[in-house]
């Protein structure tokens, strides 16, 4: 068992995933050949502390967003809970439990609630291209029951052009933010895939727009399973002759958020995210502080467990 890697690749033929344990368990980068899929860091690897914000640390790659993705304050039976912003898992150390040359298993616990996280990972590829396979598996080592949610963050790179494919069933989205209310307040709903922003134009939100758009929109499907939709998302990249396909079982992760930013985030000076985050999640809202039918407990003791893929397959430039 290896317990002190820095740095693990696996890989199966042109496509390699990198993974950072010491970072939260990074998915730093998958890469097909000379293409890089995930975003790369906006600043460079430095020291992760219990309270900086998202914006502090990289802001790349993918990390895990548990227990919560907004930051929030929360009573749970153990006490006042505070939980940091994207949760604790992207700034704690993860320990590898097991590697080879195309798999690999990793367990990391929070501190802001007794949770621990293990997540396998295994790669595969054939001629139609690769298949990243997750398994989570999530434990409350506490004495009480205690509230949580989860989203993958996954940021995948983009440029003008590339398509976002939901499946046909979703025809809104609700509006959790948007920069300068361009597709109104948080609560509002908003059509997929045309959406009338807040000067009266339409707007395509599935053609991703150019860098310098000044566009962050963060906006949750309802539940695929009431709709009878399938989990199952894509970002078609034609101009590399890619598109990624992230599928999700929406029994036990009902919904979809989508992160567009075009230019638009962070805040301020210094340089900006250009990505589409497909990510599977058990909630339609970034806090843990905000309960609804979509709301979770896990009792002391009680392991709960859920599946994730990304497809990568070739397609016509």
């Amino acid at each position: 068992m290896a317990t002190d890697l820095e740095n693990v690749v696996i890989a199966a033929g042109e496509c390699a995933v990198t993974v950072l344990p010491h970072r939260g368990g990074k998915i730093s980068s998958i890469r097909v050949g000379s293409h890089m899929l995930l975003h790369a860091p906006l600043h460079s690897y430095g020291k992760l502390n219990h309270t900086m914000g998202f914006e502090e640390g990289d802001a790349g790659g993918w990390d895990e967003c548990l227990p919560s993705v907004a930051a929030c304050t929360l009573e749970t039976q153990g006490g006042t809970v505070t939980v940091p912003d994207h949760g604790d898992l992207w700034r704690v150390p993860w320990q590898v439990l097991e590697a080879t040359d195309d798999s690999l298993m990793m367990r990391a616990r929070g501190f802001s609630l007794p949770l621990e996280i293990t997540r396998s990972m295994v790669l595969q590829g054939d001629s139609a291209g690769w298949r990243l396979q997750l398994l989570y598996s999530l434990t409350n080592f506490g004495d009480v029951p205690v509230p949580w949610s989860w989203a993958a963050h996954p940021l995948f790179v983009c440029e003008k052009g590339d398509r976002i494919v939901l499946p046909p069933q979703v025809q809104s989205l609700r509006v959790e933010g948007s920069r300068h209310n361009r597709l109104g307040m948080r609560g509002d709903t908003v059509s997929w895939p045309v959406a009338r922003v807040a000067d009266g134009t339409e707007w395509d939100l599935r053609r991703a727009r150019p860098d310098n758009a000044e566009i962050g929109d963060k906006l949750f499907t309802g539940a695929l399973t009431d709709l009878g939709s399938e989990g199952c998302c894509a970002l078609e990249r034609a101009s590399i002759g890619l598109r990624i396909t992230v599928r999700f079982d929406t029994t036990l992760t009902p919904y979809l958020g989508l992160w567009l930013c075009y230019g638009g985030w962070p805040e301020g000076d210094g340089p900006k995210q250009v990505c589409v985050a497909l990510e599977p999640t058990t909630a339609p809202v970034d806090s843990l502080a905000e309960s609804g039918e979509w709301s979770r407990w896990l009792d002391a003791g009680e392991t709960v467990s859920w599946p994730m893929e990304v497809g990568i397959e070739r397609i016509a430039e």
